[in-house]
């Protein structure tokens, strides 16, 4: 990755605080099936890294387990408490976790991987996991297999720099186990306005210029109205990796 790309990629991962408002509203939740199989009953004290405003952490709740945000954005982080003011939230990133050695069960990172430093997240995330620990990763990706789908996409392409598409998952390795894949498809029901939400809250259209971002929604309203979907459908791309008894 040359320097501008890295300067373009942290300029993205800062943006999210500005559309706060609609990440909440436009994001989907995820499917209870995915959030099972990343996390494992018998897990009493959870992660959420990168939490944004808790799409992911409402599903992690569960009788007797603490579940614990992470999240660097200020503007993310204000959202978040106005809509889980119950849960602990705490300001850090993946390269830097606020809580003590060896104090979490699993640690689960949506939509945030791929801005991480692996070399430094990585045994941070170890440090912070008991022996035996889980790490999850999950994203959830919009199927371009639909077409309406595939052509918003296209829309997405054409105006927007792409956001880097290296999950970096191949890169978690020692001390963490193999890494294991699973995919989970399902539909969100959504109404255009949440599609222009979810749209508006992505970086790289939070960073446009003005006139470029118009123009882009632009082109997804006429979409949504020629179109007139009522759902989302996604496909729920997650993996998980367990820490050895030795770090």
């Amino acid at each position: 990755m040359t320097t501008a790309e890295e300067q373009e990629k942290h300029r993205q991962a800062g943006s999210f605080g500005a559309a706060a408002d609609a990440y909440e509203r436009g994001r989907p939740p995820y499917p209870p099936e995915a959030v099972a199989w990343l996390v494992s009953e018998d897990a009493r004290t959870v992660v959420d890294l990168g939490a944004g405003t808790g799409k992911l952490t409402r599903a992690l709740r569960a009788p007797g387990r603490e579940v614990v945000a992470v999240e660097p954005s200020v503007g993310m982080r204000e959202q978040f408490s106005q809509v889980l003011p119950d849960v602990r939230v705490l300001e850090g990133t993946g390269e830097s976790i606020p809580l003590p050695d060896t104090s979490v069960d699993t640690l689960v990172c949506a939509q945030a991987w791929h801005w991480v430093d692996p070399e430094r997240a990585v045994p941070e995330a170890a440090r912070v996991l008991r022996p035996g620990g889980r790490l999850g990763l999950v994203w959830n990706c919009r199927d371009v297999s639909v077409p309406w789908v595939a052509e918003l996409d296209r829309i997405l392409r054409d105006c927007a720099a792409a956001p880097t598409e290296d999950r970096q998952v191949e890169r978690v390795g020692k001390p963490f186990g193999p890494v294991e894949r699973q995919d989970f498809p399902w539909s969100n029901p959504m109404t255009a306005g949440e599609v222009m939400d979810m749209v508006a809250s992505r970086s790289y259209v939070i960073t446009l210029e003005p006139a470029t971002r118009e123009e882009l929604l632009g082109r997804v309203r006429a979409l949504l109205d020629a179109k007139r979907p009522m759902e989302m459908p996604y496909v729920t791309e997650c993996y998980r990796a367990e820490l050895g008894s030795q770090k």
